[in-house]
Parts: C-alpha cells; sequence; structure tokens
C-alpha cells in the first residue's frame, strides 16, 4: 500500500482555528479538514505546506511549531499526516478544494465531522492547550 506523505496547518487567528470541508467530487467529500497538501520530493514540509496554502487558498501563514504527526490506512492507501500551528498573515476566501471553511473556537473541533487522519492532530492540539483559558 502506498503511503502519502502531507503537511497540514493548524492555522490560527484571533483565538480561532481554520477549517475546511471537502467538496463533492474530491476524495473524502464533506469531511472536515486542516488544509494543506501533499509533500513533493524536493520540497521541506514547511515549504510544501506554504505552497499548498498559497495554490488551494492563496492564504498567507508563518509557521510557529510542529504539533505532531498521525498515520492512517484508508482502503487504498496510507497517509503520513504532519500538523504545523500556523498564524494568519493573509485571506480572502478563495476556495479550490473546498466548499465551506469557518473560523471556530478550538475547544468546538470536536463538534465537526473530520477527515479520520486529521482527528489525532486534534487531540495533540487540544493536550497542549493550557488548562486556565484567558
Amino acid at each position: 500500500m502506498d503511503t502519502i506523505r502531507v503537511v497540514c496547518g493548524i492555522i490560527f487567528d484571533n483565538e480561532k482555528v481554520f477549517i475546511c470541508r471537502r467538496k463533492e467530487g474530491k476524495s473524502l467529500a464533506g469531511y472536515w479538514e486542516f488544509p494543506g497538501g501533499k509533500i513533493e520530493e524536493s520540497e521541506s514540509n514547511e515549504q510544501a505546506l506554504k505552497r499548498e496554502l498559497h495554490e488551494e487558498l492563496e492564504m498567507e501563514v508563518v509557521i510557529k511549531d510542529f504539533i505532531g504527526q498521525s498515520n492512517y490506512n484508508y482502503s487504498n492507501f496510507q497517509i503520513e499526516l504532519l500538523g504545523y500551528k500556523c498564524q494568519l498573515i493573509n485571506y480572502h476566501g478563495k476556495l479550490t478544494d473546498h466548499d465551506t471553511f469557518e473560523w471556530i473556537d478550538s475547544l468546538k473541533l470536536g463538534e465537526y465531522n473530520f477527515a479520520p487522519a486529521d482527528i489525532p492532530l486534534i487531540k495533540f492540539l487540544l493536550d497542549k492547550k493550557p488548562s486556565n483559558r484567558t
């Protein structure tokens, strides 16, 4: 089974996190995810993330921290998903692979139907949040 290396951004702006829903006609249509894409052979993880966010969303971010890695076996491929916490610089609402997006409180991530590979990253993110929020 082929393993696909993918990077995604867990993008924050004013304490809200950015999530996208896969549009009809795409694999995993209807699932929510953190945006990103495949890592090309000649790219670093960070280069791939910035390229994918620009291509799919025309979004600019500052990549802050590595959140964690998720490995998931779908029926015909395996995904190795690397998640990075990012800070938004610029976004004007462009969508190519998605039909909608939302900015939500990270504590509400569990209320959305996320792609299976993204779910461990939600757990990593919430485990790193301080228990006393101001």
